[in-house]
């Protein structure tokens, strides 16, 4: 993602408004079971943890927020990952239209107007399948392009019918395209698009349309493609439940966390968890575990679950000189419910003083004990800095991680 992408307000609407009439369950698609979880809580996942958004709204039927809450908080990994999200639910429509026409309006009245232009996501809540990358394909194309859908090509030829029944004409099937969801806009120009589109007869079949339908309003900008993907299917018979169930998808995601201490006589040198005689330790408003606070951010980055200074703000009394042992143990047990196991840590620690090899066993048994792991999936090295800078000066310790998390999802 790019660093506009960090700067800019994200929400994403999931469309669950609807009957579901053709399942033939009794039973809204939306709140069926699926993988620990059900359709809508599993659709919900995917974004929550493919980027972060500032807010989640779910369209429900009218009276339905209940029945969608429970079915969203079906996984429990949904406290964790809605941790720094607001989540609404907002009644829908008649139509779909009219379902996300109220979503959007909400969502401006929620996201402030500043100079990041906020992006929407548009999704079917009955689309659990769908991937990281098209998420991100299509957030960074809306942030270009203003708006963005990911399709997949037409397999089989396309013709037009007339009312009689018969071809009217023959298309051409390298130009045509199935659009999927998530439908990427900035915000604002859809609110308005979407404003005049409410004071027509007309009835749109998705978003994209409504965005051409007004040139004037949305700045003369088409709708950028980007590439889709079959498996991001919309559950419409009870059988599509069934078409993923034996396919297991595996991500796997890099963190890279560093931190740096000014050292000082009268403090503890902590690294790793471990408390090493030395001359000076670290200044910090916890324990100062400077090897321990670049593991805990490697993990959050990789989980895109935040950083340590969101989880334990240096300003609150309560952190002041804590334990990173029981902080990373905190983060770890969050990371977990994510649905992330640890592959490796690779960890550097910048020191003058004191040697550390004596120190690394005992080291990396700390820290794969409070990650609970095997001590073969951490490693720890030691540099000096050649008398180099605060380091070398012997005035600061500085660290680095970087570890592997992979998550496996049957679907």
């Amino acid at each position: 993602m790019t660093k506009t992408d960090a700067l800019t307000d994200k929400i994403v609407i999931l469309t669950a408004a609807g009957s579901s009439t053709r399942m033939g369950t009794g039973k809204k698609k939306e709140y069926l079971k699926l993988n620990g979880g059900t359709v809508l809580s599993k659709a919900a996942a995917s974004f929550l943890t493919a980027a972060f958004f500032s807010m989640l709204i779910v369209t429900v039927p009218e009276g339905g927020e209940k029945d969608a809450r429970e079915a969203l908080f079906a996984d429990e990994r949904m406290p964790t990952l809605l941790k720094n999200t607001k989540l609404l639910f907002v009644e829908g429509g008649k139509t779909r239209q009219e379902s996300v026409f109220n979503a959007l309006t909400a969502a401006a009245r929620c996201v402030p107007l500043k100079e990041e232009k906020p992006v929407v996501l548009i999704h079917d809540a009955a689309r659990p399948f769908v991937t990281e990358k098209i998420i991100q394909d299509t957030i960074s194309a809306a942030l270009l392009y203003g708006a963005a859908v990911p399709a997949i090509a037409a397999v089989d030829t396309q013709k037009e019918i007339s009312e009689n029944g018969t071809i009217a004409r023959h298309l051409q099937r390298k130009m045509i395209v199935a659009v999927q969801t998530p439908q990427a806009f900035e915000l604002y120009p859809l609110l308005e698009c979407h404003k005049a589109a409410s004071l027509t007869q007309k009835e749109y079949t998705d978003d994209t349309e409504i965005w051409d339908a007004y040139p004037e309003l949305n700045g003369k900008r088409s709708v950028r493609v980007v590439e889709g993907d079959r498996c991001n299917y919309k559950i419409t018979y009870a059988e599509d439940l069934e078409k993923n169930r034996k396919m297991v998808n595996t991500t796997i995601r890099i963190g890279l966390g560093t931190d740096l201490h000014a050292l000082s006589e009268n403090r503890k040198l902590f690294l790793g968890g471990i408390e090493i005689p030395a001359a000076k330790g670290e200044l910090g408003h916890s324990d100062g575990d400077a090897l321990l606070h670049a593991i805990a951010d490697a993990l959050l980055g990789a989980s895109g679950l935040g950083d340590i200074g969101s989880y334990f703000p240096p300003e609150e009394k309560k952190w002041k000189d804590a334990d990173s042992r029981f902080l990373l143990k905190q983060i770890w047990t969050d990371v977990k419910k994510a649905g992330w196991s640890l592959n490796n840590l690779d960890c550097v620690i910048e020191i003058e003083k004191p040697k550390i090899l004596p120190w690394r066993q005992k080291i990396i048994a700390s820290i794969a004990e409070i990650l609970e792991t095997e001590t073969s999936r951490v490693f720890v090295k030691a540099k000096t800095n050649e008398k180099l800078d605060a380091v070398g000066s012997e005035n600061a310790v500085k660290t680095y991680c970087t570890c592997l998390l992979m998550r496996q999802v049957q679907e």
